[in-house]
């Protein structure tokens, strides 16, 4: 049994952000298969009254998904669209994405319910699909130049992005015209989430990442977890085949990463295009 643990948390260290992100939606999917009425509480309430008492449910929601077809492609995006991402910028950003589409397309799914309460009847909100809307529109909006194989056709990402948004908007128009087998919640979120991608994108690209903030307002938070369960001190014997506390393998792992950090500070000023052919394969060597 102790082997078995051991080969769990092996295997969940290797995974990248968002494969753990997927265990965790996978994780409470089947726990809402077991006791639905547990995750109530991070379903995302329409009533700002009731929202209100529970903000957690701004983010929490983005975990929460009740039928199989819906985590199915949800997670399969999700997948695809990370391994793109990962391999041009560092995880952070691309968590701040994701988190921060959840969080926009939150906003602006109970903005819209309580400013035109006579057109939405309440409901919940519930699903990753803004945020992974977030990453596809960012995308698209970063590299809109860039093509993306399907089959034997080459499509600029520009159009698929311009195609999902307006699915979205015609599925919002469907949706108020029948809120009962409608999906004018969803479709809200999504449009939320695909503003923070392009927002995101446009601003990068100006070079200001906008999720700086947020990202220094996640660490402050982690650092008071990291505090309270520090160990006490203990005394480290000096190894005498390194030099400053570092080996050579250490060394190269420090060169890799800044010629990383410069080849991703490129893209941030001029665009993945402005990269070399020589550039583009060492970070797609790096991603791996």
């Amino acid at each position: 049994m102790t082997s078995l643990n051991q080969d769990i948390k092996n295997k969940l260290k290797r995974l990248n952000v968002f494969e753990k992100i997927i265990v965790i939606n996978l994780v409470v999917f089947l726990l809402g298969l077991i006791y639905r009425p547990l995750l109530e509480w991070f379903e995302l309430p329409s009533s700002f009254n009731t929202f209100i008492l529970q903000p957690w449910s701004l983010v929490s929601y983005a975990f929460v998904h009740y039928e199989f077809m819906h985590i199915l492609f949800n997670m399969l995006w999700l997948y695809i669209i990370a391994q793109w991402i990962l391999n041009l910028f560092n995880p952070k950003m691309a968590l701040n994405i994701y988190f921060l589409g959840a969080i926009s397309g939150a906003v602006l799914y109970v903005l819209v319910y309580n400013l035109f309460p006579d057109v939405f009847m309440n409901s919940r909100l519930v699903g990753a699909s803004a945020s992974v809307r977030a990453l596809l529109i960012f995308l698209c909006a970063y590299m809109p130049h860039k093509e993306f194989r399907f089959f034997t056709l080459s499509i600029k990402l520009w159009y698929i992005g311009l195609a999902i948004v307006i699915l979205d908007v015609l599925g919002l128009i469907s949706g108020i015209k029948d809120p009962i087998y409608g999906n004018s919640g969803g479709n809200i979120a999504h449009l939320g989430g695909a503003f923070l991608g392009y927002l995101y994108a446009k601003q990068l690209a100006r070079g200001t990442d906008i999720g700086k903030g947020f990202e220094k307002f996640v660490d402050a938070i982690a650092g008071v977890f990291k505090f309270s369960n520090r160990k006490p001190f203990k005394k480290v014997h000096k190894n005498k085949n390194k030099v400053g506390g570092f080996n050579k393998s250490d060394f190269n792992e420090f060169n890799k990463q800044k010629k990383i950090d410069i080849i991703l500070e490129k893209i941030s000023k001029s665009g993945y295009e402005s990269l070399t052919k020589e550039e583009k394969e060492f970070l797609f060597r790096a991603g791996k």
